[in-house]
């Protein structure tokens, strides 16, 4: 990765709105958990488009700045509802997968969803709204 893509509060906010629109075309969702803390912004956005108030974060880093770390140092911090097929687990970006890989083991019946995916992480993520190359993101809020 050499190159740095920024990409601008418009843009995003434009990208979530379109992303809410794919999942309602999935399924009705009553539940939404924020993968903390890149997950954050979208998880609210799609909160509000999708009108679900029943709404959890959890703790997960795969990255120590901008050095991934590997699967075995990750830690993940617990829910405290129940998690089903109508439940969304949402980040900003499926990189490598790892994130969702390694909450699939916990949550099995969960839809994972992203505003955007890389190539490695496009597998492990079931509903996004658009392929990135494998560059650096910068987002709004970095």
């Amino acid at each position: 990765m050499s190159e740095k893509i920024f990409i601008t509060w418009e843009e995003f906010h434009k990208d979530t709105i379109k992303l809410a629109e794919k999942i309602k075309q999935s399924g009705t969702y009553d539940k939404i958990v924020a993968v903390s803390r890149g997950g954050l912004i979208p998880a609210g956005i799609l909160a509000y488009e999708l009108n679900i108030r029943n709404s959890e974060a959890i703790n997960i880093s795969s990255y120590d700045g901008e050095k991934q770390r590997s699967l075995r140092d990750v830690e993940i911090s617990a829910l405290a509802g129940d998690v089903n097929n109508r439940t969304l687990i949402v980040d900003d970006l499926s990189d490598s997968g790892n994130t969702f890989r390694l909450l699939r083991t916990r949550f099995p019946k969960a839809r994972y969803v992203a505003v955007y995916a890389k190539p490695a992480g496009r597998r492990e993520v079931d509903i996004y709204i658009r392929d990135m190359p494998d560059e650096w993101l910068i987002f709004p809020w970095d």
